[in-house]
């Protein structure tokens, strides 16, 4: 049981990786801090259902090697991320194409040079089955002309600087796409789906300016994830806090600049408040938040012994012919999901499921990887309806993280809807705690050097 009274320089309420790195960045620079989780588990949508020997994600965000703050975050030195192969797997009229983003430090021309060789690739491997024959020498975005001018896009978009993007005019994504100046077959044909799949949003409302961040984390990095399940990052975060600073299972009921009030664990006193929870229970906790609108979030995770022929790359469907959004055989991005001789298909849906969602999940899934998914078993399925908060325009990317002197915010919410957006909100906000605090400059001198993630 914790003492009535309590105290920490700082209490965090929510003991997701927002509120979890911000205390070890407020630890770093000698600032006490308890975080406090309503939940009996860290990590909140970051969770992970173990089945069997399987290890299922419940939302399975796509990371991306090319976020910083999974280099800068405290604690995840001992990360590992695993990486898709290179680029994607686009499936149009009964086949599969590779189209990979920028080799990362070659600019644009580098991104010309890989577009053009996997365009003239041989394509993925093919279950014996119909399937519609393709025109020489297009591919779903397009001529050999219309891939090196993504090349090029793609090459360019990778080395704008951040705040020069965030410069730009701002429109729905979904708009500023066809101003682009690139040809319609390749809009719909790649950039699309792989958006879509990126930000969790099927009709690109989504500000042009996060969906521009989405596509230079793609064009400069590996789509990728954490080995062991999204649990993993909020797990490693948490043990590597002094002992006694994380608290689960205690429900706040208010909070002021002084002190938390909980609903059986007594008052924790303090000298600023930090609340690192989801946008709608901040909002409770700190009535006139605005709350956004969210994207819900189907993940459907199937295991079979025949694991189909795509390899560690993910799929998606140009022809947007099925409610799957993308697909992939995780097991082959990162074994440890699943035990030995079972494969792991992990297939995820975005906005309002259809009925019989497995039904249909299979039915896709079987044109998708061109086998039939009939003797798959179903392990799980999973629905989230506020899985991403939606960042429709005009959408504030750096939304303020200090409502005032000894009260504070952050989350994916204050950001962008990605792990990055809630690790760099996180840092945001432990800078603007620090300087109230007057302990302003010791917080990056007080880190200790850290590792990479690496990238298996």
């Amino acid at each position: 049981m914790l003492e009535p009274a309590y105290q920490a320089d700082v209490v965090i309420v929510g003991a997701g990786v927002a509120g979890l790195s911000a205390a070890h960045r407020l630890n770093s620079a000698g600032v006490t801090t308890a975080v406090l989780e309503a939940a009996p588990y860290v990590g909140g949508r970051m969770a992970t259902e173990k089945v069997d020997g399987f290890r299922l994600d419940r939302v399975g965000q796509l990371l991306s090697t090319a976020y910083p703050e999974l280099r800068l975050a405290a604690g995840l030195d001992a990360l590992v991320l695993r990486p898709f192969a290179p680029g994607v797997l686009l499936h149009s009229d009964g086949r599969r194409h590779r189209v990979a983003a920028q080799v990362p430090g070659r600019g644009a021309r580098g991104a010309l040079h890989a577009v053009r060789a996997l365009a003239s690739a041989p394509r993925a491997p093919q279950r014996p089955g119909p399937a519609a024959p393709a025109r020489p020498g297009t591919a779903p975005w397009g001529t050999a002309v219309d891939q090196a001018r993504l090349g090029a896009a793609l090459g360019r978009i990778a080395t704008v600087p951040v705040e020069r993007l965030l410069t730009r005019p701002e429109s729905p994504a979904s708009q500023a796409l066809a101003a682009r100046g690139l040809p319609a077959r390749t809009v719909d044909g790649f950039l699309r789906p792989l958006l879509a799949s990126l930000l969790c949003d099927p009709e690109l409302t989504t500000s042009s300016r996060c969906a521009d961040l989405a596509l230079r984390a793609f064009a400069s990095g590996r789509l990728c994830v954490p080995e062991g399940g999204a649990e993993v990052l909020p797990e490693l975060l948490a043990r590597a806090l002094p002992t006694g600073t994380v608290h689960t299972g205690v429900r706040v009921t208010s909070v002021a600049t002084t002190r938390v009030a909980t609903a059986e664990h007594g008052e924790f006193r303090c000298r600023a408040v930090l609340v690192a929870t989801d946008a709608r229970t901040a909002a409770t906790l700190l009535p006139g938040l605005r709350v956004p609108d969210f994207h819900p979030v189907t993940v459907v995770h199937h295991t079979t012994d025949e694991p189909p022929g795509t390899g560690a790359s993910l799929l998606l469907d140009a022809d947007r012919g099925g409610p799957v959004a993308h697909t992939a055989v995780v097991s082959q991005v990162d074994p440890s999901r699943a035990p030995a001789g079972r494969a792991l298909v992990s297939t995820t849906v975005l906005g309002a499921p259809p009925a019989e969602v497995d039904i249909a999940v299979r039915r896709h899934l079987s044109r998708l990887y061109g086998t039939s998914t009939a003797r798959w078993e179903t392990l799980a399925v999973h629905h989230t309806p506020e899985a991403v908060p939606a960042m429709r325009p005009p959408h504030d990317l750096r939304r303020s993280v200090r409502l005032l002197a000894g009260l504070y915010v952050c989350g994916d919410h204050r950001d962008t809807s990605t792990v990055q957006g809630a690790l760099h909100s996180a840092h945001r906000a432990a800078a603007a705690l620090l300087a109230d605090l007057g302990a302003a400059g010791s917080m990056h001198a007080a880190e200790p050097p850290r590792s990479v993630p690496r990238a298996a």
